[in-house]
């Protein structure tokens, strides 16, 4: 099976400030959206295999796509979300954020060995979903916590599926609840 691409969307984010203070390094967040024909639209399928087998495609693209928005900036944090169109199923979106999904993602970057989080929902045009993210590498960096909201504002249309990768250079600016850093995480990956 090969999705029919509707729509893709590349939104870049760079932010230098928070709560008056100003970043060394601006925080760079990407989110890379492909709006796709549901091939099993109005009907209960049993195997949705198809699906997970064809968003590997999807996810090689969306990757490069990812890539070319960041622009040679090292990724730090990642997650994923799906909103299908009223006519779908959640599972549909589901299907197609799968490991085979992301695995390209974590080849485009280099790593990525703590797993993605990821949400769903079903809605229509303008619905918006709160994508979260969190260390590519440790789950307990909690500095890396964090979202991005999306909504498109003509998609999903009731048969559409739109399928959204996130990507940060950083965790939250000013963050400092303690734990787990992201520095530690490299000395414990450069001691192995």
């Amino acid at each position: 099976m090969k999705l029919n691409i509707r729509q893709k969307l590349t939104l870049v984010e760079h932010k230098f400030e928070e709560a008056g203070l100003r970043a060394e390094r601006p925080l760079q967040r990407v989110a890379v959206i492909a709006v796709v024909q549901n091939p099993f639209v109005d009907q209960y399928v049993e195997d949705l295999s198809p699906l997970i087998n064809a968003s590997i495609a999807l996810g090689n693209e969306m990757a490069a796509q990812s890539m070319e928005a960041m622009k040679g900036t090292d990724v730090q944090a990642y997650g994923k979300g799906g909103i299908a169109g009223v006519r779908c199923e959640q599972e549909h979106a589901n299907a197609l954020l799968t490991t085979a999904f992301a695995n390209p993602f974590r080849d485009a970057i280099g790593g990525g060995m703590a797993w993605i989080s990821s949400v769903t929902k079903v809605g229509g045009p303008g619905t918006t979903i709160d994508v979260p993210l969190n260390h590519k590498d440790e789950v307990y960096v909690r500095s890396h916590y964090d979202a991005m909201s999306i909504a498109l504002p003509c998609s999903p249309l009731p048969d559409e599926i739109a399928i959204i990768f996130c990507l940060s250079s950083g965790g939250r600016l000013n963050a400092r609840v303690g734990g787990l850093t992201h520095a530690d995480v490299l000395a414990r990956r450069n001691s192995t």
